[in-house]
Parts: structure tokens; sequence; C-alpha cells
């Protein structure tokens, strides 16, 4: 069954990124005069993937104000508000109810909101779960970052101590089964774990990116990214 719902990951403070997010959120500082968070929007759109889900924190009211109900983009947007962090995991639990369909378990994609890339979404949609919980888009690991995993043919495995040549980054873009969080508690979580524990059950499966990335996470990296050609 096609994925028709996506949700954006825009909560965080961005503490990395600061000064410049003292007083506006991460998604919505600009690369080539655009926000970054547009680009997913964008894309989802053209995509048909309609319906969209964006959890909020941090000058949480900013974004809402900007993106509205998503008419503007051709979509249907709702937020899932914070009241403080919850991390990645936990508030992707918190926004369970507005990511099942009708009631039902649905597969679902997840997009960090400081990400510039090429457009991951051909690759994205091509992706079926069958029996995993998550099937994500991983990056040879760049410089500036730690290593992951490490990926066997379409299998994730934990990255081993003493072989980071091998290793692979979480692209921070996948499809996931709410399966994988609906047993959580109610409080911050942090991703990885979970990440660890399907791997663990061999349920976790992955694909290199083939497009250009970069994580925008620093303010020099910002300035990196005003020569992405992204669209």
């Amino acid at each position: 069954m096609p994925v028709s719902k996506a949700m954006i990951l825009a909560a965080g403070r961005g503490d990395r990124m600061r000064p410049l997010t003292d007083d506006v959120p991460k998604p919505l500082l600009t690369v080539n005069g655009k926000p970054l968070i547009d680009y997913h929007l964008e894309r989802l759109a053209r995509a048909d993937i309609r319906d969209i889900v964006i959890n909020t924190c941090w000058l949480g009211e900013q974004i809402q104000a900007h993106v509205g109900n998503g008419q503007q983009y051709g979509l249907n947007v709702v937020y899932s508000p914070e009241p403080f962090a919850l991390e990645t995991a936990g508030g992707i639990h918190n926004a369970l109810p507005l990511l099942r369909e009708d009631n039902h378990s649905a597969d679902f994609l997840i997009l960090n909101a400081d990400v510039l890339c090429d457009d991951p979404l051909p690759q994205l949609c091509e992706f079926e779960l069958h029996d995993d919980l998550a099937k994500l888009l991983l990056i040879p690991t760049p410089d500036y970052l730690q290593g992951d995993f490490v990926l066997q043919g379409d299998r994730i495995l934990r990255r081993q101590a003493g072989r980071a040549n091998s290793s692979v980054t979480y692209a921070g873009l996948g499809l996931y089964s709410l399966n994988m969080f609906k047993d959580l508690e109610a409080e911050p979580m942090p991703l990885l774990p979970l990440l660890h524990n399907a791997i663990d059950d061999g349920r976790l499966g992955g694909e290199l990116f083939r497009g250009q990335w970069l994580d925008v996470g620093t303010p020099e990296r910002l300035r990196m990214a005003q020569d992405h050609p992204a669209e």
C-alpha cells in the first residue's frame, strides 16, 4: 500500500546553531532564500503525500504561523505540540494518534527538518517494510559525524569498534511502522535504542541514499548549504 502520511521532526532547540536559533526555529532558517522545512513540504506535495504531521516545541508558534494548515503547499498539515522536548522517539510516540490511518496501523515517512539533500522521496517511496519495523536511508559517514551503523546488503547492523571505515550514518529519512513506537511511555526517548532493538531482532532494513546530503546543524554548515543545488 503506498505511503500516505509523513512526519517532519521540527521540535528541537538547535543548540549547535545558536545564536541563529535564539529567535528563529531551525526549520525556518533559510537556504537560498527558502526555509529548510519548505524543501520537504514542496517535495511531499509533488509526491502526492498530502497528510503531514509536524511536531513542534522550541518557537513552534513561528513554524505553525509559517506553514499554517498546509493549504499553500497543497497539503493537509496538523501539529503535534510538545510542552517540552520529547526527543525523536518520544515525539513520534506523542504523534501516533495523528499518524494512524482510520484508527489502524499504517507505515509513514519520517523526515528531519534540518536535513538538506537532493529529493529523497523517489527512493523513499520505493520502500516496503514487510516484516521490518523500519527502513532507513543511510549515507557514508561524513567527516563531521560519527558513524551509526554498518550496512550489509539491505540489513543494518550495529557499528563495530575499530571498523569506522565501514560505518554509515542515518540520513534522518526513513519509512517506519507504528509498531516500533506503540509500546513506549509518554516521556522523552531517543530513537537510537529503538533502532538497536530492531537490529537485534533482525528487523531494520536500509539502503544508501543516492543523492547529495547535508546535515544543517551548525552555522558553518548553514553557510555551506547556500551552495547546495537542492530543489
